[in-house]
């Protein structure tokens, strides 16, 4: 029995096939943590979705912001962008079903000494305050009160956490920093506009990872989201998004002993 962490998918299904190929992944035994961005840009989201979930236990999820951006788009919310690939998951006969699976899935995870989430942890949290804080956002997303949720999820205000937030604004920043965020200053205001690579962090920021005092650095981080930083293997942070829909490779890491699984990118899969 093996756990293997795989970085962000984005639909590309074929990539992600050849992957679990390599790793000769056994779904009687062993188990898959996919850090999130299950869809969106690459040409199969619908067939990723629909693998995963029949997955069932032998998959572990955690939620990413395209991940959420479906959800939003299939509620009716937020704005839609070039290049989206998600009408074919809204247009399924299977949709609710595969929505509703989604939207029941974690923002983060935590178990033996690893704690996975999609973005990051802002530096005040430490792991299980973390997760603490997602189950909040995990029960109404999961609840009857969804749709709620949604409309009230698009924004990037507040950007720092306090424990005496309240309502949405406590749930913004939740989800953001869990989705979303790549840099933040000393104190954990989280910045959104900057996507590059860790060089190109804005004045007075540092990737929040790189925080110090940073109150996480007890447990090994699995997270994506970041294409721009690419592949980066530290003590406590496994960043596994190594740019499949940009033309690079989809990875997965064996976690009992850190092997490295690496496929090219798909014929027809990477960005035009």
């Amino acid at each position: 029995m093996a756990t293997y962490a795989i970085g962000d998918i984005q639909g590309c299904f074929d990539s992600f096939q050849h992957l679990l190929e390599k790793i000769h992944f056994d779904p009687s035994g062993d188990r898959l943590w996919l850090v999130g961005d299950l869809v969106n840009r690459g040409p199969r989201s619908l067939e990723t979705l629909r693998f995963v979930r029949g997955l069932g236990e032998a998959a572990v999820t955690v939620l990413g912001n395209h991940d959420l951006y479906l959800l939003m788009a299939a509620a009716g919310f937020g704005r839609r962008n070039k290049g989206d690939t998600l009408d074919e998951i809204l247009a399924a006969p299977d949709r609710d079903e595969l929505l509703d699976w989604l939207r029941r899935q974690r923002l983060c995870h935590r178990e033996a000494g690893f704690c996975m989430v999609h973005a990051g942890l802002l530096p005040q949290w430490t792991t299980a305050r973390a997760r603490e804080l997602a189950a909040e956002a995990e029960t109404l997303l999961s609840g009857p009160a969804y749709r709620d949720f949604l409309a009230n999820m698009w924004g990037s205000e507040p950007v720092a956490w306090s424990d005496d937030l309240e309502g949405w604004p406590r749930l913004r920043v939740i989800v953001n920093a869990m989705t979303r965020m790549r840099f933040c200053s000393l104190d954990g205001a989280m910045e959104f506009r900057t996507k590059g690579e860790v060089s190109s962090a804005p004045p007075d920021h540092l990737p929040w990872f790189q925080i110090p005092g940073r109150r996480s650095a007890s447990e090994v981080l699995v997270i994506g989201h970041w294409s721009a930083l690419g592949l980066h293997i530290d003590d406590n942070l496994l960043a596994l998004d190594s740019g499949c829909f940009w033309g690079r490779h989809l990875t997965a890491i064996r976690l009992e002993d850190r092997v490295l699984f690496q496929v090219d990118c798909s014929t027809g899969e990477a960005a035009a």
